[in-house]
């Protein structure tokens, strides 16, 4: 079955080698990358449709200065106001955007920064991803966590002080199933006030169960809404299955998470309009679901294990923080995360301007959290991070930088009774 191949040797067999070859080279090789495959809950919805609908017909380069003021005018902003300002022609109104961001984030969220920490529990992937550090065909130590390992390391993270934790997974249903997955939310309860996680799409009464289990909210990367580079770039595996990964979101809010967040991966398509689309995906859902705590992720291309050229396109710090802007004014109640994938003073900046959840004291690898956090070297080996972050600072750093930069860090504002 192709959800249960794996390639953890060091050298690739000749039949492996074959088929990675004919994977890169031959799309007929492939997988219809629209279809779905067999389990693969299918729901009835018209998000997509207005999502894409918008972003095929997103044409940045015919908004003009004009355009961005009327903008920035506006009390409300429109989905065409959104897209005046994720233009080109947005780019000189920069400040200004910043200042109207930034008063809506104080309007919405005060001066608060929510903190997290990622938990690594396993880097077992069957997906063939080309630019991700976990892909199936990418030579790394491969670990999966026991529940005890799980469990220490979540100790050790709370222990810094720590109250909400992001729990992730590489995308392998045969080595970290969804049984796996529901033990680590039940001990994570155990030591934090919230508990996220990112992991492979599932169905909805998966969700339900997982949520059973202790977790709150889901977070799933699209990558890019651009369903022909998405072909490109996903040539194997569960998640080469576009419009199931694109309903994930709903589904997990139709199996009773509190809360979503949304992402592309900004620079592996025209960034202008996966920005677009991740924000529609947003506003369509949020109408649909009212009741839904709805969030964003920013992240850019970083450089991965065995590959230091991946790199995003076009996408400076500038137009990530025109983005930002733009998701603010557009979404003044959704947060915003800036993960650590960002340098540590492009993070101090944002969150004085409309990010409102920034991540502390991550190691993108599996189990290295007892070096990371109290100094001891692990007596395990430990599994290869996903990819390289850019902002490597402590818990306590985090909150020590954050205060100083007058701004209240939030470790938790969510009480169960």
């Amino acid at each position: 079955m192709e959800n249960q191949f794996f390639v953890d040797s060091e050298y690739l067999s000749s039949e492996a080698l074959a088929r990675k070859h004919r994977l890169e080279n031959d799309p007929s090789s492939r997988k219809n990358h629209m279809e779905y495959l067999p389990g693969m809950e299918q729901i009835q919805s018209d998000v997509c449709e207005k999502v894409m609908s918008q972003m095929h017909a997103y044409d940045y380069s015919r908004y003009t200065a004009r355009d961005v003021r009327a903008a920035l005018e506006h009390e409300t902003c429109s989905v065409e106001d959104l897209k005046a300002l994720l233009s080109p022609a947005a780019e000189p109104f920069l400040e200004q955007m910043a200042q109207r961001a930034r008063i809506e984030t104080r309007k919405h969220f005060g001066n608060t920064v929510y903190l997290f920490t990622p938990l690594y529990i396993a880097n077992y992937c069957e997906n063939y991803c080309v630019y991700c550090g976990f892909n199936c065909y990418n030579h790394i130590n491969r670990m999966k966590l026991s529940a005890e390992q799980i469990e220490h390391e979540m100790k050790i993270i709370a222990d810094s002080g720590m109250e909400e934790i992001l729990i992730l997974t590489g995308e392998s249903r045969a080595k970290s199933d969804v049984t796996y997955i529901g033990e680590a939310c039940r001990l994570a309860r155990k030591y934090f006030r919230m508990v996220g996680l990112e992991i492979y799409p599932v169905n909805t009464d998966e969700y339900r169960y997982l949520r059973e289990c202790g977790a709150d909210y889901v977070t799933v990367f699209q990558e890019t809404y651009d369903t022909d580079k998405y072909e490109t770039l996903h040539l194997a595996g569960h998640k080469r299955v576009w419009p199931y990964r694109f309903d994930a979101q709903e589904r997990a809010l139709m199996g009773g998470m509190r809360g979503v967040a949304f992402s592309a991966l900004l620079g592996l398509s025209d960034f202008r309009k996966d920005a677009l689309a991740t924000a529609l995906h947003v506003y369509y859902l949020q109408r649909k679901y009212p009741w839904a705590e709805m969030s964003l992720s920013c992240p850019r291309l970083r450089p991965i294990i065995n590959n230091d050229k991946i790199n995003p396109l076009d996408v400076g710090e500038k137009q990530l923080c025109q983005i930002i802007c733009a998701y603010r004014i557009f979404l003044p109640f959704a947060g915003i995360t800036v993960s650590s994938r960002e340098s540590a003073q492009f993070r101090n900046g944002i969150v004085k301007i409309a990010a409102t959840k920034v991540s502390a004291g991550v190691s993108t690898g599996i189990g290295d959290h007892e070096s990371k956090y109290s100094g001891k070297e692990s007596e395990e080996a430990a599994g290869d991070e996903q990819f390289e972050i850019n902002d490597s600072r402590s818990f306590e750093r985090m909150y020590q930088d954050i205060t100083e930069e007058g701004l209240q860090p939030v470790l938790n504002d969510y009480l169960y009774v």
